[in-house]
């Protein structure tokens, strides 16, 4: 009767032959089974986690006010136009230093010197149905400065435009009272919003019944940071009464808020 396994194992060289043709396929199984076993532990990493989100609020009173004005002449010349505007801007800038503003906060934005021109119609010869166009014509220079001025002592806004009005600025806009190191503010909304996200995170975690391991990602939203308030001026043509000392800058507060969010491992 053939018996198979009892002629593979009747010689010697035919023993080595399926010992190794045994092991060469139980090594295969093996290797099988623990890439079977990895491929299950690596669907397996992912750890649960909690994603909360904080707020933090930070309100402060400005402490600086700025705001733009400028100066125009119109001459004949460029010359006398520039004298004209540049009279006008020493004194106010003399008078801003007076007034304790620093020089590093008065800042020129730009400066302007045109020609003007007017239309002169032709005049039509007698009797002629066609005058051709008009033309222009040069009729003197301007000038235009426009200066930026900070105001560090806030209570002192009101008067320093009024006399600003009052030294011959043809336009005074723009005043707004900002925050002048937003940067602190923007750190301690950001320590206040962090605060708040690890409360929430613990408050949830015991409800869950989980226990917090680390935090796995953050997220930063700057959120709306201070609106500056705005005071829109008029421009500036008149005559200041010796009794008025300006109009009155209510300033209110700014807030800075920052939102984090905070996703932290559990287990």
């Amino acid at each position: 009767k053939f018996n198979f396994m009892k002629d593979l194992f009747s010689t010697t060289p035919m023993r080595i032959l399926g010992g190794l043709t045994v092991f060469m396929f139980l090594l295969a199984l093996g290797s099988y089974a623990s890439l079977n076993f990895e491929t299950i532990k690596q669907l397996d990493v992912t750890p649960a986690t909690i994603s909360v989100t904080g707020e933090g609020e930070v309100f402060s009173v400005p402490d600086v006010g700025q705001f733009s004005f400028s100066v125009r002449a119109e001459a004949d010349d460029a010359a006398t136009a520039q004298e004209q505007s540049g009279q006008a801007i020493n004194a106010i800038i003399a008078f801003l230093t007076e007034s304790g503003v620093a020089e590093e906060d008065i800042k020129t934005t730009s400066y302007n010197l045109w020609p003007r021109y007017r239309w002169e119609e032709r005049v039509c010869p007698v009797g002629s149905s066609y005058c051709g166009p008009g033309e222009q014509i040069q009729d003197g220079f301007e000038v235009n400065q426009s200066v930026q001025v900070k105001v560090r002592t806030t209570d002192d806004a009101s008067m320093i435009v009024a006399g600003v009005g009052e030294r011959g600025a043809t336009n005074i806009s723009g005043l707004d009272f900002v925050i002048d190191d937003t940067d602190v503010l923007q750190v301690e909304a950001r320590a206040a919003a962090i605060a708040d996200a690890k409360t929430k995170a613990q408050v949830l975690a015991d409800q869950l019944g989980v226990t917090i391991i680390k935090i796995s990602e953050y997220y930063e939203d700057q959120g709306s940071k201070y609106q500056p308030t705005r005071y829109e001026a008029q421009s500036f043509d008149m005559a200041v009464e010796e009794d008025f000392s300006g109009p009155s800058f209510p300033m209110g507060e700014e807030q800075t808020t920052v939102r984090v969010t905070i996703v932290y491992e559990v287990k």
